[in-house]
């Protein structure tokens, strides 16, 4: 039977959604997935097409039921419509640039290059993280546009927490993620520092620094088995931010360990208008001061459809445990019809992440003996043999922490610490562009409203 026929079958047998496991879709499923069929409607092509899109990496695609059917993923097709659309003119491309459709705001921060990745201000992240630089002079260079070897200045080593130490500790509870901390803990700074409402670039500046380090130095909140107090003193007084999330996690890295560190944290840094960083310019464009701008883009992170994904990478692997058991929970997921967060990143589709790759090959270089790395490249191996595409930046991150021996749940604290630079970056370049970022809404009727 072609795919086309049986296509048509599932559809007939299935007309509600994906099977789940009593052979029935479910309505949840059916709004995520599209038969063949709807997904060339909604793309305006032919099924040909559809089929093409899929085996070059572009659309998703699961089981869809009995015999040779798939069903194709809506968000990929919504993105691939929205790139159509942004070149129909104004207000398609307003509306196709919310869903990674063409640009539609100016930065000179970062150009990302679907085959070299993020280019930071005219320096590529990949080849900054080759090159070892550190992540303190690569966020000045983001920050500045200056890429001159120089002295760091003093923001990098603070002189303390900022805050009352052990009322933060009996506020949290026992056990909690590096996330719900920094969310917590950026409003409480903010209230301790009155002048925080001045945006001049070299005040703005003076507070990102010493908040990344001491967000490096709070990772040890809510760990099990960890002195808080000695690990945040540790962290604080650590020369670089790498040596500080060592010292958060009462880990002893040596040179090669804390160097990998600095490259993860390098190549989180920026990534242009993700969902974190729009967030970040929209409150820095309402004139909020920088920890504002840095509690909204924590809160956009928070999402399982953002920050989420190594999260859940990390969530396969312990299911999966030895490297052996991987491919079969993959194929277990696969046909459930479940969606594995990580891979073909939609940005870089049909290519790799770059920064994935670099990650993954790091923690390999560095452990690939150990069991908790080998589960790693037996899920990435198992993706790209079944055509679902390369590491994202998640997976890389996940890499590194299982590397390093970092808890579960470390990858995404990674990514925040770094990704904090972008956020600093924009919220500046946002202040001085002097515009509210006020998108208007196309207004639709909804049919199904009483009246």
């Amino acid at each position: 039977m072609s795919e086309k026929s049986s296509e048509v079958a599932a559809n007939a047998a299935f007309p509600s959604g994906k099977p789940n496991v009593a052979g029935h879709f479910s309505r949840e499923a059916e709004n995520e997935f599209l038969s063949a069929r709807d997904a060339a409607a909604l793309l305006g092509v032919k099924l040909p097409t559809v089929y093409a899109y899929t085996s070059r990496g572009l659309i998703q695609s699961v089981p869809g039921g009995k015999g040779r059917s798939r069903r194709y993923r809506r968000r990929d097709l919504e993105r691939l419509c929205a790139r159509r659309d942004a070149r129909a003119g104004h207000g398609p491309v307003a509306a196709a640039a919310l869903r990674q459709g063409e640009p539609v705001m100016d930065s000179s921060i970062t150009m990302i290059s679907i085959e070299n990745g993020p280019i930071y201000r005219g320096r590529s992240a990949i080849e900054l993280a080759e090159e070892g630089r550190r992540f303190e002079w690569v966020a000045e260079g983001i920050w500045s546009g200056d890429w001159q070897e120089r002295e760091l200045p003093d923001g990098w080593r603070p002189e303390g927490l900022g805050i009352d130490l052990e009322a933060v500790i009996r506020a949290l509870p026992t056990r909690v993620e590096p996330l719900p901390v920094m969310s917590f803990v950026i409003p409480l700074l903010a209230a301790h520092d009155p002048g925080r409402f001045s945006w001049h670039p070299e005040a703005v500046l003076s507070r990102a620094r010493f908040l990344l380090r001491r967000c490096a130095a709070l990772l040890s909140l809510g760990r099990d088995g960890i002195d808080t107090e000695t690990a945040v003193t540790a962290s604080l007084a650590a020369p670089s931010m790498a040596a500080a999330v060592g010292a958060s996690f009462c880990l002893d890295l040596g040179e090669q360990e804390i160097a990998i560190l600095d490259q993860a944290l390098v190549l989180a840094a920026d990534h242009e208008l993700n969902a974190s960083t729009f967030a970040a310019r929209v409150a820095a464009s309402t004139g909020t001061d920088l920890y504002g701008c840095i509690s909204a883009a924590l809160a956009a992170l928070s999402g399982p459809r953002h920050g989420g994904a190594a999260d859940r990478v990390d969530a396969i692997l312990l299911e999966a445990g030895p490297a052996d058991r991987v491919e079969e929970v993959v194929h277990d997921r696969q046909r459930r019809g479940e969606v594995i967060e990580g891979f073909a990143h939609p940005i870089y589709s049909p290519h790799s992440d770059p920064r994935g790759q670099r990650l993954l090959e790091l923690a390999r270089g560095l452990h690939e003996e150990r069991a908790e790395v080998q589960s790693v490249v037996a899920l990435v191996d198992a993706m790209q043999q079944g055509g679902f595409g390369g590491p994202s930046i998640d997976v890389g991150l996940v890499a590194v922490s299982r590397a390093l021996a970092l808890p579960a749940g470390s990858a995404t604290a990674l990514f925040a610490l770094g990704r904090m630079v972008g956020w600093v970056a924009h919220s500046l370049e946002q202040y001085d562009a002097g515009f509210l970022v006020r998108p208007r809404a196309r207004y639709r009727e909804d049919p199904a409203a009483r009246r």
